[in-house]
């Protein structure tokens, strides 16, 4: 956000009263978060990365199969669903989400959540937005539902750039669960919103994490690269077979378990487990986020 804005937003704010921001001041802030989040150079540079991967994905399975050899059902190697997708285009929507949720969607959410606090410090703007009678508290909430927001984009760009090219290179039509039932393409459809929300929502945690570090520090460049680290870290840990008891407890442990979205019956033990640890980390970093940023001491 630049100074302009900062400055701007604090008219409504003044013209409540001092200690009564009004209200329209917490709606402007939050649009302004969320378009100034989205026009960035970085942010148009990230999601153009995630809308290539189910490209990318696509033309390779096109080539692959090209002369006809497909693979059976759970044959081949890489993601789930990636040897179904030459008999529907429609589970190039859950192989791209599961290409992208270990590491991409992640990181590119981790950019975002890092340079939400740090970035403002940095750029000298954030003591202009305290300086409006809302609190820290309001900034903080606007900060999180702007990188929560972005996850949702994140996903649902994966999703449609999928399905899009899944169209045009796969044929459409009825598909076959991993349990082996058939389902219309309309359920097939109402199923991969579901799954893109159950990935976005498993964002959650890392968004808490992101913002957490940022606010530990003024540089924007800092504060993405911590989280970045943390993330990879993490994921290095949750394969090493030694660390079996602890794994569960990781943020990224559950994320694969959207799959079981698409058994019938749904299995629901993991997707509970998942979004119920996704809560946990939010509520913590979350909680320590706050704890940091109402005593933060802003120079810049």
């Amino acid at each position: 956000m630049s100074r302009a804005e900062a400055e701007a937003l604090r008219a409504p704010a003044a013209a409540a009263g001092p200690g009564r921001p009004h209200p329209l001041w917490t709606f402007g802030l939050l649009r302004s978060e969320l378009v100034t989040t989205v026009r960035r150079w970085r942010t148009l540079a990230l999601l153009g990365v995630l809308a290539a991967v189910p490209v990318l994905v696509g033309i390779a399975v096109r080539i692959e199969t090209r002369g006809g050899s497909t693979s059976g059902p759970g044959g081949g190697d890489g993601p789930a669903f990636i040897a179904q997708i030459t008999n529907n285009g429609l589970f190039l929507v859950f192989t791209a989400l599961a290409a992208t949720l270990p590491f991409f969607l992640p990181m590119a959410v981790g950019v975002v959540a890092g340079d939400a606090i740090a970035g403002e410090a940095g750029g000298g703007t954030l003591r202009y937005l305290l300086v409006a009678p809302a609190g820290r508290t309001r900034l903080l909430l606007t900060k999180y539902t702007t990188v929560m927001a972005f996850c949702v984009l994140a996903t649902l760009v994966v999703a449609v750039s999928a399905l899009i090219v899944g169209a045009l290179l796969f044929p459409l039509g009825d598909l076959t669960t991993i349990s082996g039932t058939r389902i219309s393409f309309a359920e097939g459809l109402g199923r991969a919103l579901l799954i893109a929300l159950v990935v976005a929502a498993s964002l959650v945690g890392v968004a808490a994490l992101g913002l957490f570090v940022s606010t530990l520090t003024n540089s924007g460049i800092a504060a993405m690269a911590t989280t970045v680290g943390l993330l990879i870290t993490v994921q290095i840990l949750d394969q090493i077979p030694q660390l079996h008891a602890l794994q569960p407890y990781f943020f990224s442990h559950y994320w694969l378990s959207f799959a079981d979205l698409m058994r019938d019956p749904v299995y629901w033990d993991d997707l509970v487990r998942n979004l119920g640890l996704q809560a946990l980390y939010a509520a913590v970093f979350g909680s320590a986020a706050w704890a940091r940023f109402t005593t933060k001491d802003i120079n810049t």
